[in-house]
């Protein structure tokens, strides 16, 4: 057979009714369509129809079909009774325009290789079909051979779809609801093996019309269940075609290969158009290991993607290689196979292929797991010019033979259930080099736990108690993502318990308090030892961190020790420095979503962007500014989530500038009296407000409770220390802040008396304190 190509086709519908105009190769204007179109059907098959006229033997290796008149067909081949029977001289044939009346030039039509679907009641010899478009005409000349097989034929197959009268394109609209039929899937009950690659969207057999009647046998799989290796192919000697047409040429495929050949079914796995659309071929399942007739002696452990359309002298599209990269990825992915790599095949037969090299029935040999047919058989296909395109297209695909290694440092198999305790690392491997690979990450049931660069093979993360599902996810650096099969670990997580301290200064740089004394420069990590501070072996700790006398804005991540650090950030802060000054406005309203200020009036959605204009706005320049100092607040969410701030024009990073959750409720607000007494906290001066049995905390059994603390309206720099009532405060902090500038920040503080203090070092502050959790 010819070559075969895979495309993605995205969205059905929509795709296969736009895709020929946006490469230049849609339908003509107006009414004037293809009469082999996809045409508009309720429900059922096409019905497509195979005509045949005897070819005239004239001696000497001689035989012709006289020019005539023919009912209207679009493809055609010729055939002859004997299938082992070998045609020596050349083939040819010509046609004639069903729109213009013109004749063509003279095709060579290939002999076919016999034996690609077994030995089977009615096989006939064939040439390999061509798509000659609506014709009505035909005329067939044989030369220069010697003894002709008796039975020589033209098969001229009419795809259906109503074109059976037509005789010219404006006679017939094109309406391509074929393909918005429902996808029945005549696959097994049991879906086929996880792929680590992402399924391509595929016309099913519905889809594009297939007459199920002419398959009554079912499908067959590959004896070993497990597809090694893609041969790709092309149709081949193919007339121009419209990407509105390619349902009808795969529909005429299957007629010629069923009713001209004598095989169960169309021949090929998968087929791709120019327009980069992928069609179901051979019955039996997209996602299943079904035996094709395709590439001779090797069809036991292959499958097959055919390209429509003539590649020896011209490559194919972008959008079809992406089609075959996609569907070989996915196939190959499924059994833990590598585009870019090999494979082992047993010869089904003894030949030789197109460049010399000979195999024997029953010995092993060595392909590349991407192969064209000619790699197998000795033919051209898939053409002189798409065949040297394979090289580069076996590295388009994303990080192939992707799983989980070891869990904890156990070996790891996909679908097994590991031990774990809270810490979790995770060790992958991936047969992709890594300058092909841009990121990694962790997923720990479906979220993103970590995030690595492409040249990392290991990830941590802490779960809860139970059993989670663990996975991999690659980024290759083309974009494309592939994702390990699960492994399921069962954590045992218990007896973990809120204990609440005095708050205690356990490191600071300034002084060598914990750690080593100095600032910490860029990209440095400093180690903080924590577990002599609790008096125990804690399994978390719950930090204020500060930042302070910053040379640049920046962000610190705080993460276990021992552990991959991932790109989420703690704290994110800024800074004056040299050619930078910062000016202090006062706190001036920019933004609210509620009324259309600054922005239009409407909630941020999930995944939702707004841009707001700052420079020119409300007295800050029009020109000159590198930053601004903004106070975001989150309010009414619907679930908890985060909101990023960063510079419009650019890629926003996966730090998180605000963390919130559903529903915070306001404890306290000296503004207007609202928990405390009403006005600013003086310096020195301390409020306390009780939190248990309030807002819907219980009363007792309380043990901490989870603060969002903010300062506003400062008359001077100063700090604010959230302790718990009854206690003695320490000399740590929990938020700092400037004059004139809102600052929010997130408390965690223990409860011992039902009662939380918050103190402020100097000027005047006003407090506001909204509850978002509590420990009991």
């Amino acid at each position: 057979m010819r070559g075969t190509a895979l495309a993605a086709a995205l969205g059905v519908v929509a795709v296969l009714g736009i895709q020929g105009v946006a490469s230049g190769t849609g339908g003509s204007d107006g009414d004037e369509v293809s009469p082999y179109s996809a045409r508009a059907r309720e429900k059922g098959p096409v019905a497509g129809e195979l005509h045949k006229l005897a070819l005239k033997p004239k001696g000497r290796g001689e035989a012709v079909l006289s020019q005539q008149d023919t009912e209207p067909f679009g493809l055609l081949g010729v055939s002859w009774a004997d299938p082992e029977a070998e045609v020596k001289g050349k083939i040819e044939a010509r046609t004639r325009d069903a729109d213009s009346g013109k004749w063509s030039k003279w095709v060579v039509l290939e002999q076919a290789e016999s034996g690609l679907d077994g030995k089977r009641p009615g096989l006939r010899g064939a040439t390999e079909p061509v798509w000659v478009g609506p014709s009505d005409g035909a005329e067939v000349r044989v030369t220069g051979g010697g003894t002709l097989p008796a039975g020589m034929e033209l098969n001229l197959v009419d795809p259906g779809a109503g074109a059976a009268k037509a005789k010219k394109k404006s006679d017939l609209g094109l309406a391509p609801a074929a393909f918005a039929l429902p996808a029945v899937d005549p696959a097994p009950s049991t879906p086929g093996p996880e792929s680590t690659a992402p399924r391509p969207d595929v016309v099913s057999r519905v889809q594009w019309g297939a007459d199920e009647s002419l398959n009554n046998e079912g499908p067959v799989y590959l004896p070993g269940g497990k597809i090694k290796a893609v041969f790709v192919h092309h149709t081949a000697a193919t007339t121009p075609y419209e990407c509105s047409e390619s349902a009808a040429i795969v529909r005429s495929l299957h007629v010629y290969h069923v009713k001209g050949n004598g095989w169960r079914d169309l021949g090929y796995n998968f087929l791709v158009d120019k327009c980069g659309t992928v069609f179901e071929g051979r019955q039996g399942g997209v996602d299943q290991p079904v035996q094709g007739a395709h590439t001779y002696g090797w069809n036991a452990e292959s499958t097959s993607v055919s390209v429509l359309g003539d590649y020896t002298s011209a490559g194919a599209s972008a959008a079809a290689l992406d089609g075959i990269s996609k569907v070989t990825a996915y196939k190959l992915g499924q059994y833990d196979g590598d585009m870019n790599g090999t494979a082992t095949l047993t010869a089904g037969a003894t030949q030789t292929n197109f460049s010399g090299k000979s195999f024997t029935a029953g010995q092993q040999y060595e392909f590349k797991s991407l192969s064209g047919h000619r790699d197998g058989f000795n033919t051209q296909c898939p053409g002189n010019s798409l065949y040297p395109q394979l090289e580069a297209l076996r590295q388009t695909g994303p990080a192939a033979q992707l799983k989980v290694a070891s869990v904890n440092g156990a070996t790891a198999t996909p679908g097994a259930t590991l031990p774990s305790g809270a810490a979790l690392t995770v060790d992958w491997t991936t047969s992709t080099a890594t300058g092909r690979l841009a990121k990694f990450e962790l997923l720990v049931d479906g979220e993103a736990t970590a995030v690595t660069d492409g040249a990392a093979r290991k990830a941590t993360a802490v779960v809860t108690d139970g059993k989670h599902e663990v996975r991999v996810r690659a980024t290759a650096a083309n974009g494309k993502v592939s994702t390990s099969l699960p492994v399921t670990v069962e954590a045992e997580v218990k007896g973990a318990e809120f204990v609440p301290l005095s708050p205690k200064r356990l490191m600071d740089t300034r002084e060598g308090l914990g750690v080593r004394r100095g600032p910490v420069g860029s990209g440095e990590v400093v180690t903080l030892p924590v577990a002599a501070a609790t008096g125990g072996t804690p399994t978390a700790v719950v930090l204020n961190v500060t930042a302070t006398n910053p040379t640049q804005p920046s962000f610190v991540s705080v993460y276990p020790s021992g552990t991959t650090r991932s790109s989420a950030s703690n704290l994110n802060f800024t800074a004056t420095g040299d050619g930078a000054t910062q000016t202090n406005f006062g706190p001036k309203r920019l933004m609210d979503t509620r009324n259309g200020t600054g922005v239009p009036a409407a909630p941020v959605g999930s995944g939702g962007v707004v841009t707001l204009p700052v420079a020119g706005v409300d007295g800050i320049p029009a020109v000159g500014v590198k930053a601004v100092v903004l106070n975001v607040t989150a309010t009414n969410p619907t679930q908890p989530s985060f909101v990023s701030v960063y510079p419009s024009g650019t890629t926003r990073s996966s730090a998180s500038n605000l963390n919130f959750t559903f529903g915070p409720k306001r404890l306290m607000d000296t503004r207007t009296g609202t928990g405390v007494r009403q006005g600013p906290v003086t310096g020195g001066g301390v409020v306390t407000l009780p939190v248990a049995g309030v807002g819907g905390v219980p009363a007792t059994g309380i043990k901490a409770v989870v603060l969002n603390v903010t300062a506003t309206n400062p008359t001077e720099s100063s700090f604010v220390s959230v302790f718990p009532s009854g206690t003695t405060r320490t000399s740590a902090s929990n938020l700092n802040f400037t004059r004139g500038l809102t600052i929010p920040n997130l408390v965690v503080v223990p409860v011992v008396d039902g009662k939380v203090s918050f103190y402020n070092n100097s000027g005047s502050v006003d407090l506001i304190a909204d509850i978002t959790g509590y420990f009991n």
